[in-house]
């Protein structure tokens, strides 16, 4: 490898710092898309340097975006969590996925009246006692007739 070759590579290598990712990196890290990390930066909710054509994130700045990263699970209500899954509170979403369900087969449940549920603001909040007497009395029920054809 000749003089010239080796320059470029350490000036290529000292371009971007360990610290600094692109916009693609950042996406990757975050499992989004791009176009969710310039939205992100467009609308001042992550910090990002533009050098000549390319934009650069810091690292640390990516870490607080995703900690401030708006997320389903930290909404509240009143100032308390309204998904608080210690207390035993539950999302649609939350409940579909331990159910294995649907999501839209527990939002039929609660309209029928067959999986009690409440509202908080615009969400609904089911109760772990309420989903495990769901799970008793209407899958347990539906999944033995199922296996009985």
């Amino acid at each position: 490898m000749d003089l010239e070759h080796t320059e470029v590579l350490s000036t290529v290598s000292e371009e971007k710092p360990k610290n600094v990712v692109s916009i693609t990196e950042a996406a990757n890290i975050n499992g989004v898309t791009r176009q969710a990390i310039y939205v992100a930066i467009k609308q001042g909710k992550l910090k990002a340097c533009k050098d000549d054509a390319r934009w650069t994130i810091k690292l640390d700045d990516l870490e607080t975006y995703r900690r401030n990263k708006y997320s389903r699970s930290k909404s509240t209500y009143e100032g308390e969590l309204l998904f608080d899954n210690e207390k035993g509170d539950y999302s649609i979403n939350q409940t579909a996925k331990m159910l294995k369900i649907p999501p839209q087969k527990v939002y039929y449940a609660t309209r029928i009246g067959i999986l009690k549920a409440s509202r908080k603001g615009s969400a609904w909040v089911l109760r772990a006692e309420d989903i495990e007497e769901y799970k008793e009395r209407y899958l347990a029920k539906s999944t033995f007739e199922t296996e009985a054809l």
